[in-house]
């Protein structure tokens, strides 16, 4: 069904809580009356939307809690039930669980983009559903369907409508996640599994706002080894990292850029980005082997690079061709696309172009346009959630 937030209506809030109660003690019929009535009652107030108490000219990337999040699990039999809204929240865990336990877990990122025109917008979501599916495939976990997954996120939107922000002040970011609920003492995957949706308003990923970026390479911590999570979203992706992250800061740079764990001579990707060199008309990015992610926002760009005539190689990259490249950039649903203006490397630092009219900043373009529908999407990458 189509929800819709009626800001903090406490009717809502009752009706949501019935239908969660339905559903899960089985009383379908009972659930879709209700479904029914709440249905009506948001599309008689959509007139009357207002937005969240935001200041919106200020939004990072933190969280900031909304009204709802989405929720269901699986039996035993890797079956989902369908799912249902609550208010944002705490929620119980049993100590035991897998995702405590063995690390059984997923995460996805995503956003929901106002458009002028009012409409809220979503970038290629069925992409981050199969992705989980593969991720889920990897890491021995039960996976909703394609179908649920979208389910579940477009009624998180919805009832969290008021937290997208206004046009160009940013998005609604959303997380869905994937773990393992189900208690196991012994060395083995859960027998339950959770997926759990939630979203948060948010700007710029980095602290530097739209300026460029200051990368380090770290030549001695990989982000991920060949036979490993590297290509799948794994919660256990991020954590190894985290010290190699802080220390960059410390010193300045506003990320770190990783090698290979084989040969440590060729670049990879940044902690939650891919990254991009360019030179003349041809675009370069490492190959994803195993070791790195293939981002939906990656392989977007790459698409509209080629239909602009540029040729692009995905590749080896070793590092030393840091020092060939007259702009580098990022790529993530986070991130967006992050103009780098230096980068790192054995105590020297190589300057990249940045600002109008370089590579970066047309693809940059076309990439919003489309997302927020300011360009016509000729490519069907946009949902409209309504």
């Amino acid at each position: 069904m189509a929800l819709r937030c009626l800001l903090q209506s406490s009717t809502t809030s009752s009706y949501l809580s019935k239908i969660c109660t339905f559903r899960m003690h089985g009383t379908k019929a009972a659930a879709s009356v209700v479904e029914e009535h709440v249905s009506q009652l948001l599309r008689s107030e959509r007139e009357d939307e207002e937005y969240a108490d935001v200041d919106w000219d200020n939004l990072g990337f933190s969280l900031v809690p909304t009204d709802y999040m989405f929720a269901t699990r699986s039996c035993r039999e890797g079956n989902f039930e369908q799912g249902c809204l609550s208010r944002y929240g705490k929620m119980e865990l049993n100590p035991a669980a897998g995702i405590l336990n063995y690390g059984q877990g997923l995460i996805e990122g995503m956003k929901a983009y106002r458009g002028e025109d009012g409409r809220v917008l979503m970038f290629r979501p069925e992409l981050n559903a199969m992705r989980m599916k593969n991720g889920a495939e990897r890491m021995c976990m039960h996976s909703p369907s394609v179908q649920q997954f979208m389910e579940g996120v477009k009624q998180t939107v919805l009832a969290n409508r008021r937290w997208v922000p206004p046009p160009g002040k940013g998005s609604l970011y959303l997380r869905p996640l994937l773990f393992g609920s189900g208690a196991s003492l012994g060395v083995s995957a859960a027998s339950e599994y959770t997926f759990l949706v939630f979203g948060s308003p948010v700007q710029n990923y980095f602290k530097e706002g739209t300026a460029a970026l200051n990368l380090y390479v770290e030549e001695v911590i990989p982000r991920a080894y060949l036979g490993g999570t590297g290509a799948v979203k794994s919660i256990s992706n991020y954590g190894p990292v985290l010290d190699v992250m802080r220390r960059a800061k410390a010193r300045g740079f506003s990320d770190v850029l990783y090698l290979d764990a084989e040969t440590k001579k060729n670049i990879e990707e940044v902690s939650a980005a891919n990254i991009f060199l360019v030179k003349g008309n041809t675009i370069v990015t490492p190959a994803t082997n195993g070791t790195i992610l293939r981002g939906i926002t990656r392989e977007s760009v790459i698409e509209i690079a080629l239909d602009l005539g540029y040729k692009v190689e995905e590749r080896v990259v070793p590092v030393e061709e840091l020092k060939e490249a007259e702009e580098v950039f990022c790529t993530g649903t986070a991130a967006g696309i992050a103009s780098v203006g230096s980068i790192t490397f054995k105590n020297t630092r190589t300057e990249y172009k940045v600002g109008d009219g370089l590579v970066t900043q047309q693809l940059r373009s076309i990439l919003v346009g489309i997302q927020t529908g300011s360009i016509q999407d000729t490519k069907e990458w946009v949902l409209e959630i309504d």
